[in-house]
């Protein structure tokens, strides 16, 4: 990186002039001395023939921040993804492994099939298994043999055909099955909770010295995993809520005082019910985890539904999975876990949907027809879409990329619209939340003509809690002192 300095051995941190900063991912040269290299076959692939430029260069970087003031720093960057002209394995050499972890999203087969053909039509890797059933699959389940044949058209299909699951993780235990197996090549699709074991694994490997590649693919339906543009599957849930927001519609148009509620995914992010508020354009409320609501009172929810229902004779009302737990909490007391340590949320679509029942029925001089739909396990069980599809392939070649030169503890995903290696602790350090004081929340407000049900004291509030995460994102010095970094 020419006049570059390390300044933090342990997460790779470069600082170049002009704030430059690269927050690099791991590499095999960084711990296992005089490795032979040999040269990148896609050269001679027919396929890339007419490709003007076969290799990324090496010091191509990707930065994390694209609007800039004339007088800013130029900021974090991110190593850009692509094949490199030398690579660290042969190709006879590479046994490799897929596993996937967690719920299920639209695209993980698509994932899945993208890394075996990829490895295979160009690098000319035959060894590729599957790990059965998520992390536990790597001691406690047989592999399957996966080869372009078999994975042909499973990109059709929702769901994933390793099998999967939550928790299970045992490092030791893990790494001990990828060396007594002859493993190099490991490829992990899940969430922060997976990207967080496979930097455990990665340290493992990295500890026992082994030339063992640790790739990570980010996946999360709710589009909550910083840095990147978005997550896989994102756009097909999204997609597929359209269905259940028109059926409420129609639910709500077709009778008097016609209430349509919808419960979409969102744990603790609001995304996908925020994006698909915007593209129905049929939403008149919703509520998400990020923007507290409150039922009673004036400028409460009760009032803008009796006065939606008066206006326009019914109201169709989308709701986070994750919103209003608070509200729950205060009824529904529980602290219950799933194996992956997720909170266990209460079924806030219920439970709203009988809040409302009960405070017209009080009423009694405005009767209304509610309907509630669910479609969580319809939306996530789909196969992805085709723009999710190609995603999915430029995600899967870059992570086949990576692995191949040399790079390991890396995820990799979109950042300004180009594919980067990431290191794991960016992906797992903190959620991607929808920013209610930014222009894409004020559009939302706009269009459903909703009312933020925020005082003036939480407005600010919330502003100041913005502005705080936003410069967290921007190269400063007292951030990286922070951070235990110290300039030179």
């Amino acid at each position: 990186m020419g006049s570059n300095s390390v300044i933090d051995q342990k997460h790779k941190v470069v600082v170049g002039e002009g704030g430059y900063v690269l927050e690099d991912v791991p590499h095999f040269s960084d711990y296992i001395p005089d490795l032979p290299t040999h040269s990148n076959q896609l050269q001679d692939n027919p396929a890339y023939s007419v490709v003007k430029q076969y290799f990324v260069n090496e010091d191509d970087t990707v930065t994390q921040k694209i609007v800039v003031h004339k007088k800013s720093p130029k900021g974090i960057h991110f190593r850009r993804a692509g094949p490199r002209q030398k690579v660290w394995f042969e190709s006879d050499e590479v046994h490799a492994c897929i596993v996937t972890c967690g719920g299920l999203c639209p695209g993980l087969n698509t994932v899945i099939r993208e890394i075996v053909c990829g490895l295979h039509y160009m690098y000319g890797v035959k060894k590729v298994e599957g790990i059965d059933g998520g992390y536990r699959g790597f001691y406690a389940r047989n592999t399957i043999s996966l080869n372009p044949k078999i994975v042909n058209d499973i990109h059709k299909r929702g769901g994933t055909i390793l099998g999967t699951s939550r928790g299970g993780h045992d490092t030791s235990k893990i790494v001990d099955s990828i060396q007594d197996r002859g493993i190099n090549q490991v490829y992990i699709i899940g969430g922060d909770g997976t990207q967080r074991g496979a930097s455990l694994i990665f340290e493992e490997i990295k500890r026992r010295g082994l030339k063992v590649s640790v790739a990570g693919i980010p996946k999360t339906i709710d589009n909550d995993i910083p840095v990147i543009d978005r997550s896989f599957g994102f756009d097909t849930a999204v997609e597929e809520a359209q269905r259940a927001i028109n059926a409420a519609h129609v639910e709500a148009c077709s009778i008097e005082n016609g209430i349509g509620v919808v419960k979409l995914m969102g744990r603790y992010s609001g995304f996908i019910a925020m994006y698909a508020t915007l593209a129905s354009r049929d939403v008149d409320c919703c509520l998400i985890p990020e923007s507290p609501f409150y039922l009673e009172g004036p400028g409460g929810l009760f009032e803008y539904i009796e006065k939606r229902l008066k206006e326009n004779g019914h109201l169709v009302l989308v709701i986070a999975e994750g919103a209003g737990q608070e509200l729950l909490s205060e009824s529904i007391p529980t602290e219950k876990e799933d194996a992956s340590g997720n909170k266990l949320l209460k079924d806030v679509g219920l439970w709203i949907s009988q809040k409302i029942k009960d405070h017209f029925a009080k009423l009694k001089k405005m009767a209304i027809n509610l309907k509630y739909i669910d479609p969580t396990y319809m939306i996530r069980a789909v196969p992805s879409n085709a723009s999710d599809n190609v995603y999915c392939t430029l995600l899967a070649q870059s992570a086949v990329h990576g692995a191949m030169a040399g790079y390991t503890g890396f995820t990799v995903g979109p950042v300004n619209g180009r594919h980067s290696y990431i290191p794991f602790y960016r992906i797992t350090e903190r959620q991607n939340n929808v920013v209610i004081t930014d222009r894409m929340w004020a559009r939302l407000l706009s269009s459903t003509n909703q009312p933020s049900f925020l005082s003036s004291k939480d407005v600010e509030d919330r502003r100041g809690q913005d502005c705080q995460a936003t410069d967290e994102e921007i190269f400063s010095e007292d951030i990286l002192v922070n951070k235990g970094i110290s300039f030179m």
